[in-house]
């Protein structure tokens, strides 16, 4: 099976954009990514591309040749559809699309424009994720609903609104140093904890901005790396995508995702690697329950643990398991489409030591990114290690 090089990573800032189009801002993600790789565009091969809410926020439906068209092709081009986990599907997809060997360069990323829907109407699209019937229909809208999450993870294990504070303060601390982050502001456990309250218990600082941006990857073989002399260090060398039911009510709990724990579970075993070798992580913590419920869906931590782990400092940049170095998307920002092809080139750039925050983990070698759609009903893992 061919091992599949990450050769580029290109970003946006995220952010509000009022003025920016889509095609605009991954036309400026996907050709950052080429020129970082050293690719040029007549050697791409296929286009993997994520996004949500694209018909809705522009009005712009067959978005994969229009993004292709951005970057100077007219490649295959298809547009990837799984909520928050669209880009990182993309980047599932363009994964199998090196291994099977019918492509020897991707690339792979998302975007999503939402500020320019306003509060009210981004609110409306993201709730599309969540079940209509049984879901949107009453009410529910995501705060609500990852609330219920966290009261249910208290109840069962139990927590304080404190622990989650202390994941607001580490992400937002994180993103200090990171120019491509929304929200780029230091916060304290006391102005999370005295926040407005958004859905109980959490105030304003456990929820992610509503966010514009893109981000892209360049995928290879390493016969092509090799014959263009490539500087491709890192792979992706596990990937895993796990489901669950789409609405709360049909799950057995709601303190677990087992949606990620079957994806974590298959890009191990895709890399053949065990949890307690990973060293660094980028998760999904839309909300900051989301965390701590993705690191024991990863099984770094076990159930009821992961609650405590950014006030007792192991998940901070000097604990002994960085999470979201990046800031998250709790502070980086969450342009929903491009969110999974970010967390991917967070990791390779921490690997290979071009990330503001890589001396962190300065010795890392295995690290993974996880990405989660609605409440956890679809996920996907990336398992990205450094070649010897």
């Amino acid at each position: 099976m061919t091992q599949v090089q990450l050769a580029g990573t290109g970003m946006t800032t995220f952010g509000s954009h009022p003025d920016r189009t889509g095609r605009d801002m991954f036309a400026d993600a996907g050709l950052a990514a080429l020129e970082d790789a050293g690719v040029p565009a007549g050697d791409v091969d296929e286009l993997f591309y994520g996004n949500f809410v694209g018909t809705l926020s522009e009005g712009q439906g067959h978005q994969g040749p229009l993004m292709a068209e951005a970057l100077g092709t007219t490649v295959p081009s298809r547009r990837i559809e799984s909520a928050c986990a669209s880009s990182g599907l993309a980047v599932h997809d363009a994964v199998r699309a090196i291994r099977s060997g019918e492509s020897d360069v991707v690339v792979a990323g998302g975007m999503e424009r939402m500020t320019n829907m306003g509060t009210a109407g981004a609110t409306k699209g993201l709730a599309s994720a969540a079940d209509d019937l049984y879901e949107v229909r009453s009410g529910v809208t995501f705060p609500g609903a990852y609330a219920l999450m966290a009261r249910a993870y208290f109840d069962e294990y139990g927590g304080t609104h404190e622990d989650l504070a202390h994941i607001a303060v580490k992400n937002h601390d994180n993103a200090l140093a990171n120019d491509h982050a929304h929200l780029q502001q230091e916060i304290t456990v006391a102005d999370a904890l005295d926040a407005p309250e958004i859905a109980s218990p959490f105030t304003l600082y456990d929820a992610c901005p509503i966010s514009d941006g893109a981000a892209a990857i360049v995928l290879t073989t390493p016969e092509y790396a090799a014959e263009h002399d490539l500087e491709a260090d890192v792979a992706i060398t596990g990937a895993g995508h796990g489901g669950d039911t789409m609405a709360l009510h049909d799950r057995q709990s709601l303190s677990k995702t087992p949606a990620t724990r079957d994806a974590a579970v298959d890009a191990y075993d895709d890399a053949g690697i065990e949890p307690s070798d990973i060293s660094v992580a980028e998760v999904h913590d839309c909300f900051t329950i989301a965390e701590v419920l993705a690191l024991e869906g990863l099984g770094l931590y076990s159930h009821g643990e992961a609650i405590g782990a950014a006030r007792r400092g192991e998940t901070c940049r000097d604990g002994e398991l960085p999470v979201n170095l990046s800031g998250g998307l709790k502070a980086k920002g969450h342009p929903v489409g491009a969110t999974g092809a970010a967390q991917v080139a967070a990791i390779a750039t921490l690997l290979d030591g071009t990330h503001p925050r890589a001396d962190a983990v300065d010795d890392a070698t295995v690290g993974v990114a996880q990405n989660a759609g609605g409440t956890v009903a679809s996920a996907t893992v990336h398992v990205l290690e450094v070649m010897e």
